[in-house]
């Protein structure tokens, strides 16, 4: 890629670092999406060993790329979006891809075809962890931050979305039992 070629797109994936999700920090400040990506990466690294089938690298790009779209058209809530909402986010990763070399563009494009397709390991892992940072997110700050939907939605979210394996079903488990107490913390 030509350096003016990677500047220019950098410019544009950094509304990442300025567009804000539904989620906040614990220190009581709402999250970026590059910081909700960076995260979900990490987490793929740190499971890796549990996963060993799975195409690591493939796994940290999908995670790192999968809210492009949000560069242009900022975070909606996953219990907000609607159809048109994923094909506005996916018209915009589409515009936004067709702008690097070609070589870079398709395989990009393929990784987000994958992804949506949801049937390769690499594909559900990655949808499974994304789910699970978006609640241990929720978990880590303020109860105030959290809708009254939240309240029940923390407790599902992301379910199907881990059927597939033991270790994210565990790890399902026991971010569910945070939320619970979290909620119940707040009864006392």
């Amino acid at each position: 890629m030509k350096p003016r070629e990677l500047l220019d797109f950098l410019a544009i994936i950094e509304k990442l670092k300025c567009n804000t999700r539904h989620s906040w920090t614990s220190s009581g400040r709402p999250e970026s999406v590059a910081e909700h990506s960076w995260r979900l990466a990490v987490m793929a690294l740190l499971t890796a060993d549990e996963f060993p089938d799975a195409d690591i690298n493939k796994l940290i790009k999908m995670c790192l790329i999968h809210d492009f779209g949000e560069a242009i058209t900022g975070d909606i809530p996953a219990f907000l979006k609607t159809p048109q909402h994923e094909e506005e986010e996916r018209a915009a990763v589409e515009s936004l891809l067709d702008g690097l070399p070609p070589e870079t563009s398709c395989g990009l494009k393929a990784l987000f075809k994958e992804m949506d397709e949801k049937q390769t390991l690499e594909a559900q892992i990655f949808k499974g962890l994304d789910n699970l940072e978006a609640l241990i997110s929720h978990n880590e700050a303020a109860l105030d931050t959290w809708t009254q939907q939240e309240h029940s939605l923390n407790l599902t979210y992301g379910d199907e979305n881990v059927q597939f394996s033991p270790y994210l079903k565990n790890l399902r488990d026991i971010i569910r039992q945070d939320s619970v107490d979290k909620l119940a913390q707040s009864l006392t």
